[in-house]
């Protein structure tokens, strides 16, 4: 594995790890709060670290649009945290990559492919089954299920926004969320300044390295491999989720939710195999 290879990679297990990081957070801070806090930190530190290069106007529109479909993405999937596992959050949000095909038919007229067809059946099916196999999915999982379809959204819409500058357009769809998600708690959450340690320790995590950190190092280093091997490391996220789920949290799959798990990574395999 090429260095860059194994940089991206250690991105991926830091975002996998975020998945525990939010979940023990959710008993100190209400959801959507969490995220204003997170995104508020993320934005001051990459004005700090990049100034006035990812101030540019150009981008404000763009940006908005982008922070939009994040707020709702992560918005889903942290409230669908509060009543599901880190480790079903973990494998159901991964779910984006089959999503993305068709978002890209109605947003971008992209032809949907037979594969894409049988990427997202398999991968509903370890849905079906990673949330109990009843006749009703769990709420927190049909929450994370419509995190996946927004992150869908937030990627189509990055491949059509693609000529713009990269950095700036991440600064402002960070930014706009942490304002959409601040307006959300002021207007409906309590206000809650966490004092315990714990909390804290989740915030800094998910802004510092599973934002800023991660985002930096991917920009620099995504560049000097191939697409096909990028999605494929990006795709041992819930991967990472999971067993950091198990370590910190000590969650565990039953055999119904384990061949799940392994539909949904077959489903997004069979997607990234395409390309």
């Amino acid at each position: 594995m090429k260095r860059a290879e194994l940089i991206l990679l250690t991105i991926t297990a830091m975002w996998g790890l975020t998945f525990p990081a939010m979940k023990v957070s959710l008993d100190y801070l209400p959801p959507i709060l969490f995220l204003a806090y997170r995104f508020g930190i993320a934005s001051l530190l990459m004005l700090i670290l990049f100034r006035s290069k990812v101030l540019r106007k150009e981008t404000l529109r763009e940006g908005f649009l982008l922070g939009l479909t994040l707020f709702f993405g992560h918005g889903f999937q942290i409230v669908g945290l509060k009543y599901t596992t880190a480790s079903n959050s973990a494998f159901i949000t991964s779910l984006y990559v089959v999503f993305t095909p068709f978002i890209a038919y109605f947003l971008l007229g992209e032809r949907v492919k037979a594969r894409d067809v049988l990427s997202l059946a398999i991968a509903l099916t370890g849905l079906y089954l990673i949330s109990g196999a009843s006749s009703s999915i769990g709420y927190g999982d049909l929450l994370t299920a419509l995190c996946a379809v927004s992150f869908a959204f937030q990627i189509v819409l990055v491949q059509r926004f693609g000529e713009k500058d990269y950095l700036s357009l991440a600064f402002w769809q960070i930014f706009w969320n942490f304002v959409f998600s601040l307006i959300f708690a002021l207007a409906f959450e309590p206000k809650v300044f966490p004092r315990e340690l714990l909390p804290w320790l989740g915030l800094l995590y998910t802004a510092v390295f599973g934002t800023v950190v991660a985002f930096t190092l991917q920009v620099k280093y995504q560049k000097h491999t191939t697409a096909y091997k990028a999605a494929l490391i990006y795709s041992m996220e819930p991967i990472f989720g999971s067993l950091s789920a198990f370590v910190l949290l000590g969650e565990r799959f039953t055999r119904r939710a384990l061949a799940g798990a392994f539909l949904i990574m077959a489903g997004v395999w069979n997607e990234i195999r395409k390309n």
